[in-house]
């Protein structure tokens, strides 16, 4: 019950405050309240936020919302309109002030932060409150917005169809579940710093920097790295297949790509993972496809004139084929991170990572030293057609056996190219 009357002024005073605070921003509201508030066809949070019952349920599983604000001295419940109103603001501020957990939830609230900070002298920080909160951009409901400008916008189905939206929520595969080398780890590091420093290096002038080429063979982690890239940071994941301009319902590429440059500016800071890379090399090497070579050198030109330092957004492209690339697409990127093939140790932790929460007796370490030249997703597979045969038989934990018997049928599948390798 007091948690629920807490959560209930909360709501309250946060509506109150950023309703009549004009320097309050839509980035300043706690990232629950402002997902449940969010308005996607005007991209913001709309003044005035009214707080009705139902709200109270929907964003805490408040079951009798009514009879907790009816308990506070300093709230109304309007059975017109089904709205809770304060009748004494300062008495709902200092009751909320002097409830045990009340200092904890302004120190998570930028908008209460701020205005106890500066109105009440309570020892708090609207920055440091401000670091804890979720910025709008990690929201689905952020993205949907700007889908939703877009779609009205003259041939947006193209650029729809040509780039896929993922918000750092949505991305399950995080970097410290991800088995790297230290490469690999250097570099993602560097771009942290990169986009945690952007003024410093627009003041010194460094700009070419966050185009990277990640290059290896197919299931080595180079779509999983960039994602959780993506989580790491808390910035929007757009991805783009360039075959997809081969698609003859895109129309004008060109266009189509330059519009998926432009969308990721408007997304920035974000991510831009444009896969099969390679698909460049295969266009300008042919006589064919006047117009598709158009787009290629639309796109070459587009990377040319992005950057993570003064657009926010981080170019990674990726290849399973290096070798097809001439000069032209290589010097566009300031670095490449290789991708290669697990060796042995490696192989060892992913599989601790795969079967860390599976039952049974096994020898990793055996497993890791039979599967030379297997990819992370092939070491994956293995262990889900050895969970999914001792599934057959209602068995729920894994023996040695069952590993072994599922390198042996991967092994014999991938002989006879039945299961083409996953290209993430």
């Amino acid at each position: 019950m007091d948690d629920e009357k807490l959560k209930t002024t909360e709501l309250v005073l946060t509506a109150e405050i950023y309703n009549n605070t004009g320097e309050l921003q839509v980035d300043d509201l706690p990232s629950d309240i402002r997902k449940h508030y969010w308005d996607n066809k005007e991209g913001t949070v709309k003044r005035p936020i009214n707080i009705k019952a139902k709200d109270l349920t929907e964003l805490y599983n408040i079951k009798n919302p009514v009879e907790i604000a009816k308990s506070l001295p300093f709230l109304v419940y309007e059975e017109f309109g089904t709205q809770l109103k304060l009748t004494v603001f300062d008495l709902g501020v200092k009751w909320f002030a002097k409830q045990e957990q009340g200092s904890e939830h302004i120190k998570h609230n930028p908008v209460l932060a701020h205005f106890y900070e500066k109105s009440q002298s309570l020892d708090v920080s609207y920055e440091e409150a401000s670091k804890k909160n979720e910025p709008k951009e990690v929201s689905r409901q952020w993205i949907d917005s700007l889908i939703l400008k877009i779609s009205g916008e003259k041939d947006s189905e193209d650029v729809l169809k040509l780039a896929h939206i993922m918000v750092p929520d949505e991305i399950e595969q995080t970097l410290d579940r991800l088995v790297l080398n230290q490469d690999q780890k250097d570099e993602v590091e560097k771009m942290v710093k990169a986009i945690q420093f952007r003024e410093y290096l627009t003041k010194i002038g460094l700009i070419e920097i966050g185009k990277l080429l990640f290059v290896g063979p197919p299931g080595t982690g180079k779509t999983s790295t960039a994602k959780a890239m993506s989580g790491k940071l808390k910035v929007p994941f757009v991805e783009v297949k360039l075959s997809m301009i081969t698609d003859q319902y895109l129309g004008e590429t060109a266009k189509n790509i330059d519009r998926v440059f432009e969308l990721a500016k408007g997304l920035s800071p974000c991510i831009l993972f444009i896969d099969e890379f390679d698909f460049i090399a295969k266009t300008r090497s042919s006589d064919e496809h006047a117009a598709l070579k158009r787009a290629v050198n639309t796109l070459l030109k587009a990377i040319d004139n992005i950057s993570l330092v003064k657009h926010g957004v981080l170019l990674i492209c990726a290849t399973n084929h290096p070798q097809l690339l001439d000069s032209a697409a290589w010097r566009r990127f300031d670095d490449i991170v290789d991708f290669p093939l697990p060796d042995e140790e490696m192989r060892q932790k992913i599989l601790e990572f795969v079967m860390s929460e599976i039952d049974g007796t096994f020898n990793i370490a055996e497993i890791a030293s039979m599967t030379d030249g297997y990819s992370g997703s092939d070491l994956r597979m293995v262990i889900r057609e050895a969970v999914l045969n001792a599934l057959m038989v209602d068995r729920f934990a894994l023996a040695q056996e069952d590993l072994v018997r599922a390198v042996g049928e991967f092994n014999k599948r991938n002989a006879f190219n039945y299961m083409p390798k996953d290209e993430t």
